[in-house]
């Protein structure tokens, strides 16, 4: 993409979440990394960088708040935007500058490498969602769909009742004891250790027949290891006659604007080079300086599309959001699933000592002008997130609403089919997603 902007201060925008930035306050050793110096950085450049900066009172206190970490996190839910279900904003944070550096630079996090779904709170079923390849948690025996029964010898109901099953990951070693979808049930003690997330765990090319070929990615993750694999992928669709792509963003958090950018390349530059792909929008303080203007360049294995089909959850987020939204300007998009989260905002990275700063800094809008879909983007052919399905097979109801769609230009009937092809229920609540960065983006543990 080329850009028209002075970004004077930001090394790079995340999406809508951040990757690295550059050093822009004090270092550790200095006077001002101490405690309060912290809380005045934080305080400093939420009043200058913040979305709705215009919400703020004056004369906000330093001393009002312990640490760095609780003031972004009280001063932007109590002072930022509110809707209906509490603070608009539920992103900004202050982490580790370091671990920040590591999963966007390299997929990096230290966890156990798995993501849960709660499928019934009245029953305290909670199940997994995605184990990382390679994670401990996959090489201790945990898979897609199993269902936990106890953590350290306690019940799912009993922890549910009191801490909730979230903390109980914060340990790092754990005895899981998990049922599999066949009924069976084991036992496994796993530790903590670095998990590396594949940002493209999967990609195929589905011969429909007649000469018709359709391409499929899965993409996990918006990181920067991403951008050398999209180059391999397409040009394996364009080699095989590939004009009508599904890409896979159920758990796809977001993560890089710069990866956004290059998909949109890919996807959509062939026909609209030099066209607006989306505008990234700041505060008033700041939009003379920062506002810019995304174009589609064309690559040399930019994809000729014809339609573009996004599998989507309630964990499609961001950068995730930012793709889909600016190619349903120009491309025929269906969205398959469920409605996406609704984040269209994001952070920009500010590093002082060895924490970065991510205050929610800026909109996105596609070409049309389109931007503002804080309730998600709707779903057109609903189709359930089956546990017991591996994620993009022949079987997984997603795959074959998508297949359906793009075969007879309509979503499968949904009498008749066994539940597969419903609206799902939405979020009870907006989660959290102020975390480090892998639980925002990945929704990892």
């Amino acid at each position: 993409m080329r850009k028209l902007t002075s970004l004077l201060l930001i090394a790079c925008l995340a999406a809508c979440g951040s990757s690295g930035g550059e050093s822009t306050g004090p270092q550790i050793g200095s006077p001002e990394c101490e405690n309060d110096g912290q809380k005045q950085f934080v305080l400093d450049n939420l009043y200058a960088w913040y979305l709705w900066n215009d919400l703020f009172p004056a004369g906000i206190n330093i001393a009002d708040y312990t640490t760095p970490e609780e003031l972004v996190r009280e001063v932007t839910r109590t002072f930022g935007p509110q809707d209906a279900n509490g603070p608009v904003d539920r992103f900004s944070s202050v982490g580790s500058a370091q671990a920040d550096a590591e999963f966007f630079g390299e997929g990096k996090f230290e966890g156990f490498g798995f993501s849960y779904r709660i499928v019934d709170p009245a029953t305290d079923d909670v199940r997994l969602v995605r184990v990382f390849s390679g994670s401990p948690a996959d090489n201790g025996g945990l898979g897609r769909g199993q269902q936990f029964v106890s953590l350290d010898g306690r019940s799912v109901a009993e922890i549910q009742a009191n801490e909730g099953i979230g903390a109980v990951f914060d340990n790092a070693t754990v005895l899981f004891e998990m049922r599999r979808p066949d009924g069976t049930v084991f036992s496994s003690s796993i530790t903590k250790d670095v998990v590396t997330i594949d940002p493209l765990p999967q990609h195929r090319i589905i011969d429909v027949g007649n000469g018709v070929m359709v391409g499929y990615m899965e993409l996990s993750q918006f990181i920067s290891t991403a951008d050398p694999v999209f180059d391999t992928v397409f040009a394996e669709f364009i080699a095989a006659g590939v004009d009508d792509v599904i890409i896979d963003l159920r758990y796809n958090g977001g993560g890089l604007v710069s990866t956004a950018n290059l998909l949109g390349d890919y996807l959509g530059a062939f026909a609209n080079d030099n066209l607006v792909f989306s505008e990234t929008q700041f505060n008033a303080d700041r939009a003379a300086a920062n506002n810019s203007t995304e174009f589609f360049q064309r690559l040399a294995n930019s994809i000729n599309l014809s339609r573009l089909v996004v599998i989507a959850t309630g964990g499609t987020a961001s950068a995730s959001e930012l793709v889909t939204n600016s190619m349903e300007a120009w491309f025929d998009v269906t969205i398959v699933g469920a409605n996406t989260f609704g984040k269209p905002v994001g952070q920009i990275g500010l590093t002082f000592c060895d924490k970065i700063l991510r205050p929610t800094s800026f909109k996105t809008v596609n070409a049309a002008g389109v931007g503002d879909y804080f309730d998600g983007l709707p779903a057109d052919c609903p189709a359930i997130d089956d546990l017991n399905e591996a994620v993009g097979a022949d079987t997984d109801p997603n795959m074959i609403a998508a297949m359906t769609y793009l075969s007879t230009g309509a979503c499968p009937v949904a009498a008749g089919s066994g539940g597969q092809f419903k609206v799902e229920a939405g979020l009870s609540e907006r989660p959290d997603l102020s975390g480090p960065a892998h639980r925002e983006f990945a929704d990892a543990y």
